[in-house]
């Protein structure tokens, strides 16, 4: 959901939080990081390929990983709402740039270069000449326009990365210059423009027909019930099957763009493998079993598996802080639906909207206890919306302990008050209401058990329901029938305006405030307001010296009001078979960045 640091934080295990009895030292930053050297383009025989200048590695044999949850809900990269449907329908399609896994600069992808203008308003694209979709047609710059026309600007799919290019109400334009030249115009300089190039390109002879079918017809393009060998693609690999709840297998791409210093094609893996894995614990299951390669480890597991690690077939990597952030969310919507019904109780919706009700939450939450039980101290206690190695991180909001007494104090201001152990509230309603997240992630369970213990010390009557995801994101975003949650958003610390979806008062993920696309603005709050004026202001600032305050800004309301309740984060441990080489981990992009450039030496 989010795009995000050229500045990445050392991983160590976080100051002040309860560690582990075992020693555990990992490779740091410093020493996996310096190894890695970017591709190059290249020309041969007029094609433009990307170079690969990692050692040469051994064509063959497959990597396996996994996803929890009930698998992908569509391959349309341009449809895809949940983490799992973009991850494995980003693996087919390329962008025009990535990112360096190191520097977190663009990079070239299926362009090999771009220029800014001097009046950095006008970005000049320049693709690759002579490379292939899967089915061996050429990719140009028709395909570019259309994507970016047709799909992101036409409002079909998701349309996230298009809400968050608003530019004084007005959207860049496109256009082809030749058959491998197109030019991007922002209405104003706008920083955040050229990561979204990162964004998947679409082959339009593929697409075309679903296009213009319309928004009914595109949203179920490209569904988990597509013929494989009907996709056209254009990544390191393309699907080849899928088995609902069981596997998602991709082969190599033969027409892939990307080659070795041999001149020869890659990727090296003839097949990469997800399995569906239900939950985390079926995941541990299934690594020890030696059915998958590589496993983010939960923080109770790391002693362990690092007491394993020089008996074993796997090597540990410290990542540092993850770039995803967790929370615990209110929802704040007072508005009634087209039946008049009102989407949250009334009486709740009160509670929800008090500050000193959230505020008294928010002190009543261990989040030390919870980095502690679930991270086994692995993490640190978050406090904003932005990760912990985001360059935009505001390190001016102070942190703070468990504080029920502070709690008690500032629901007694709104006329809360304590009868038998009960939580009542100025009018007699007994302060009940239900907590969710998604069944699965085991994670986001303990956590909920933890959380609705730490809320019941205030007399609180907290009915915690892990439900199905899809219910749960429909809840969330489309009927509004909800009390409280906890969920995580996916980021990265080098782009604040990839969450403007979330933030935006009409955003698309406004998730504590939603809004149909009718109401707009309606019932905007003062504070969502600033928001809005502040995240237009940040992508509107070129420097990063004056786009921070922007963002320290929006961070200080979000601690203040409290709508999203932020709650820990965990440092990334990974673990992957040592029988696979040219493995450069990224604090970024993670152990398999690189996926078209790994292979088996065993």
């Amino acid at each position: 959901m989010l795009l995000l640091c050229t500045i990445l934080c050392k991983a160590c295990l976080v100051k002040d939080t309860p560690a582990p009895d075992n020693d555990l030292k990992f490779q740091t930053k410093e020493q996996f990081t310096q190894a890695y050297i970017p591709p190059k383009n290249v020309t041969i025989d007029g094609i433009d390929y990307l170079q690969s200048q990692s050692p040469v590695g051994k064509f063959g044999g497959e990597f396996v990983s996994s996803t929890i949850g009930e698998g992908p809900k569509t391959f349309n990269p341009f449809n895809s709402k949940d983490a799992t449907s973009a991850t494995l329908s980003g693996i087919m399609y390329d962008g025009l740039l990535g990112t360096d896994p190191i520097s977190g600069q663009p990079v070239p992808k299926l362009a090999k270069g771009y220029k800014i203008s001097s009046d950095g308003k006008t970005y000049t694209i320049y693709l690759r000449k002579g490379i292939k979709w899967s089915d061996g047609k050429p990719i140009t710059a028709d395909d570019v326009v259309f994507t970016w026309k047709d799909i992101i600007f036409g409002g079909l799919g998701d349309t996230s990365l298009r809400d968050s290019l608003y530019i004084d109400d007005k959207l860049p334009s496109v256009k082809k210059i030749d058959n491998f030249t197109i030019e991007f115009t922002t209405p104003k300089p706008y920083a955040p423009f050229i990561r979204s190039l990162t964004q998947s390109i679409a082959p339009k002879h593929y697409f075309e027909k679903a296009v213009k079918s319309g928004n009914t017809a595109f949203d179920t393009f490209l569904s988990t019930t597509t013929k494989p060998e009907n996709i056209v693609s254009s990544g390191a690999f393309k699907l080849k099957e899928y088995v609902p709840a069981q596997r998602v297998v991709y082969e190599r791409n033969p027409n892939y763009y990307e080659i070795n210093t041999n001149d020869e094609k890659l990727p090296y893996m003839n097949k990469l493998i997800y399995l569906i894995v239900g939950d985390l614990n079926n995941e541990v299951l299934k690594f020890e079993a030696k059915e998958l390669d590589v496993i983010t480890l939960q923080g109770s597991k790391v002693a362990r598996y690092k007491t394993l690690e020089p008996h074993s077939d796997f090597k540990l990597y410290n990542l540092g802080p993850t770039t995803s952030t967790m929370y615990l969310s209110f929802n704040l919507n007072n508005r009634k639906n087209d039946k008049g019904k009102y989407y949250v109780n009334p009486i709740k919706q009160k509670w929800f909207s008090d500050i000193n009700f959230r505020t008294a939450v928010d002190y009543a939450v261990d989040r030390k206890n919870i980095v502690f039980n679930i991270a086994n101290g692995i993490g640190s206690p978050l406090y904003t919306p932005e990760s912990l190695n985001s360059i935009y991180l505001n390190k001016n909001l102070a942190q703070y302990d468990k504080d029920l007494e502070k709690s008690k104090e500032l629901l007694k201001k709104s006329g809360f008050y304590i009868k038998d152990k009960k939580l009542y509230d100025k009018n007699g309603n007994r302060v009940e209401f239900d907590l969710l997240t998604n069944a699965g992630n085991t994670e986001r369970e303990a956590i909920g058990v933890m959380i609705k213990q730490d809320l019941e010390e205030l007399g609180m009557k907290v009915n915690f329901k892990p439900i199905e995801f899809n219910s749960l994101v429909n809840k969330l975003v489309s009927t509004f029938d909800w009390d409280m949650v906890i969920m995580g958003l996916t980021g990265s610390p080098l782009e604040p305006n990839g969450a403007k979806n979330v933030w935006l008062s009409d955003g698309r993920l406004h998730m504590f405030n939603m809004r149909t696309p009718k109401e707009g603005k309606k019932g905007i709050l003062p504070w969502e307001k600033e928001l809005d004026y502040l995240f237009n202001q940040g992508a509107l600032a070129t420097k990063f010296e004056d786009r921070k305050p922007y963002y320290d800004k929006y961070q200080e309301i979000i601690y203040t009001q409290k709508p999203m309740i932020y709650l820990y984060s965990p440092v990334i441990i990974n673990a992957i078979r040592k029988k696979y080489k040219n493995i450069y981990p990224s604090s970024l992009n993670g152990l398999t960045h690189n996926i078209e450039e790994i292979y088996i030496d065993e």
